[in-house]
């Protein structure tokens, strides 16, 4: 997997130069705190962030990220890959597609791949994500549901408030989290000029009680 990401980012910008259609695009963010469905993945450190997309007129999208993470093992960082279509008919806006979670330098083999779809209309979206399949460390069961409700609205000048519901089940959630095979995770945001203040919280027990985060993000074009 280490060699995984410059050979999409060689990928990519070959197909831009030869699609005027096509777009990359790039962004980097600082977070005090990187969380997943609601659970911290930098042990409530500071967490730093990157990645690259490319999309054409068609809908079709690959694109790669990388975060550091820590799990109080040698595992450092994440990388994800990952490529769908997206679009709008009637309104209705759709994207479908696959990802794949990587943590190159875990002490066993720790990744795994999720397909998702997603429905927007206006300020609303729905999205569901189901892992295709693990590595034996990763699940013993191969078994994950997540799906989720997310609104977003324009609110004084310029800024987003976004506000987010979600249930994760299935046998991999137990094995992850130690505790029930399901949970809930809530989220709340507001965002302007790159900076996003949030608050998150989940009904796990060993995640207790509303947990903060201020993140800096900055987008450009290549």
């Amino acid at each position: 997997m280490n060699k995984t990401a410059p050979l999409l980012v060689l990928a990519l910008l070959s197909i831009s130069s030869f699609n005027s259609q096509a777009a990359v695009t790039a962004n980097v963010a600082a977070s005090s705190n990187y969380y997943w469905r609601g659970v911290t993945q930098t042990d409530d450190g500071a967490a730093v962030s990157g990645g690259l997309d490319y999309s054409n007129e068609s809908g079709f999208y690959a694109g790669t990220w990388m975060s550091n993470v820590d799990f109080g093992d040698q595992t450092s960082y994440e990388l994800d890959i990952y490529g769908g279509f997206s679009g709008e008919t009637q309104g209705l806006g759709y994207d479908v597609g696959y990802i794949y979670y990587a943590y190159p330098d875990a002490e066993g083999d720790s990744d795994f791949g999720e397909i998702y779809g997603s429905l927007s209309w206006q300020w609303l979206s729905v999205k569901a994500s189901y892992m295709t399949h693990a590595q034996n460390d990763a699940s013993a069961e191969e078994d994950m549901l997540y799906l989720e409700l997310n609104a977003s609205f324009n609110v004084f000048n310029d800024s987003e408030l976004a506000l987010h519901i979600a249930r994760s089940s299935g046998d991999t959630v137990m094995e992850w989290t130690g505790e029930d095979d399901s949970y809930m995770d809530y989220g709340v945001s507001l965002s302007k000029a790159g900076f996003t203040l949030g608050l998150v919280k989940t009904d796990l027990d060993s995640q207790d009680g509303v947990k903060a985060f201020v993140q800096y993000s900055v987008d450009f074009d290549l």
